[in-house]
């Protein structure tokens, strides 16, 4: 399994795991570090500070008469310690040592809770024992209460076991362990925090890119829209590089449609002066070539002008539109004509849709001409909804174009040759078809006809008026 598999796909997440990551790997390093010299500490300095506590506690009590012993202790605590007499209790035991003929049947007593005290102290009790040498031990409870023992007077021969002595018994019940509850609640609510700072910080890196790739998405859909430089340095320099690359393209954009529409513009005047040259000619047969060539420069002459508005969103004046009726009426208009155009399906509900009338006119127009002249009649034409959306269909009976050239067709200046003829054709129908479509933020789609032809679906979004 490779390593890329188990990270996270988007940049964001992926930061937001090495920020967290480094932070636990920080408190981890941290927290063993600490342990480390907590560890060293217990050892050489609170062992030796306790131990010669409680020389100087045994020095002290020794001073006292054996009566005035309890009492003392008594209220030199506050009532909280007691001193007991001659034998360890029988709930206790000491540390690092051969367990005694009374310890034995203690073997088998449960173990303290796991959040016990003395779980913790059982370290420091061995440590203090090794270190203590006159004869002093410490031991630890084994019964519900915490209580730690510390032997004080040792005033009975070398036959003593270690338990036959006076014992000071200190509670460890109001000691509170090592990592409280609080200082957890505290530690996650810190991880919390960082949690949410890497988040931000993240957020902060990655929404400049988020931008961008947003921007190159519209301007892939033909509606380029400028982004605003911020975050680090690298995504600020990023995004002025891509501004500047759309102002280059509009820059060219322009030109070009300069160029297209003064092209077509400047041919107007030497065309109209060959009809009137065509018209003056005798010989007919002369006179049908020429204006079956003048045709077919005048057609292209249309293609570059309608090409021009189609891709110049400013030119696009919307309105409220029933597709069902304008639909309908563009078809009669062109059987009047005698065209072998005919509505096949047309939805039985209103479809309300924003659109430019003259540009839809205008596509509807095109898409039929590309069809009688590439293709073969009849031109079917269809309405119903797909998705939400209103579908136009525009299918021929002709050969079609092959799926893996779909592509190519809708590029501007595109002419394929071997699904289409070439007379009075620059490669700009289905091109002006799409243009005018995203204008309407529509989608044309190139198929397959039922009956074998080319079929163009044209998707354009609804009104919420809508009811189908």
């Amino acid at each position: 399994m490779k390593l890329n598999s188990l990270l996270p796909k988007s940049l964001r997440a992926r930061m937001v795991l090495l920020t967290l990551g480094t932070i636990l790997l920080v408190q981890a390093a941290t927290f063993a570090t600490v342990s480390y010299y907590r560890k060293q500490f217990t050892e050489e300095v609170a062992v030796e500070f306790t131990a010669t506590t409680i020389r100087t506690l045994r020095a002290a009590l020794s001073e006292i008469p054996a009566e005035r012993r309890p009492d003392f202790v008594r209220s030199a605590s506050q009532n909280q310690w007691r001193l007991w007499s001659r034998s360890l209790p029988s709930d206790a035991s000491l540390e690092n040592r051969r367990p005694a003929s009374n310890e034995i049947h203690r073997a088998d007593r449960p173990p303290p809770p796991r959040n016990d005290i003395r779980n913790n102290l059982r370290t420091f009790v061995q440590a203090l024992n090794k270190r203590l040498s006159d004869d002093t031990r410490v031991a630890l409870s084994r019964g519900p209460e915490p209580r730690l023992y510390i032997s004080l007077l040792p005033e009975f021969g070398p036959e003593d076991t270690g338990y036959n002595r006076e014992w000071l018994v200190i509670p460890l019940d109001r000691i509170a362990p090592p990592v409280a509850t609080p200082v957890i609640i505290v530690w996650l609510t810190g991880m919390g925090l960082f949690l949410l700072l890497s988040a931000a910080f993240s957020w902060h890196i990655t929404r400049p890119l988020t931008r961008l790739a947003k921007a190159a998405d519209q301007m892939a859909a033909g509606q380029p829209q400028r982004v605003t430089p911020s975050g680090p340095r690298e995504t600020r320099i990023l995004g002025e590089r891509f501004n500047a690359m759309l102002d280059t393209l509009a820059e060219s954009s322009t030109v070009q449609r300069t160029l297209l529409a003064g092209l077509p513009h400047d041919l107007k005047g030497p065309l109209s002066r060959m009809w009137l040259r065509i018209e003056m000619v005798d010989d007919p047969t002369f006179k049908e070539g020429m204006r079956k060539d003048v045709q077919d420069m005048q057609r292209m002459v249309n293609q570059f002008i309608g090409f021009v508005r189609g891709s110049d969103p400013g030119s696009y004046q919307f309105a409220p539109l029933i597709l069902n009726a304008w639909l309908e009426e563009q078809v009669s208009a062109w059987e009047s004509t005698g065209s072998p155009v005919k509505l096949v399906r047309l939805h039985d509900k209103p479809l309300p849709l924003d659109a430019d009338k003259t540009a839809l006119g205008r596509l509807l127009d095109n898409l039929i001409t590309n069809a009688m002249n590439h293709g073969k009649p009849p031109v079917e034409i269809a309405l119903d909804t797909m998705n939400g959306q209103a579908r136009i269909t525009v299918s021929d009976h002709g050969p079609g174009i092959s799926a893996e050239r779909r592509v190519e067709a809708l590029r501007p200046f595109s002419r394929l040759d071997d699904a289409r003829t070439l007379t009075g054709s620059v490669g700009l129908g289905l091109a002006l078809a799409e243009a005018i479509v995203k204008a309407h933020n529509g989608t044309l789609i190139l198929g397959t006809a039922p009956a074998g032809g080319l079929e163009v679906s044209i998707l354009l979004p609804l009104t919420r008026r809508a009811n189908t």
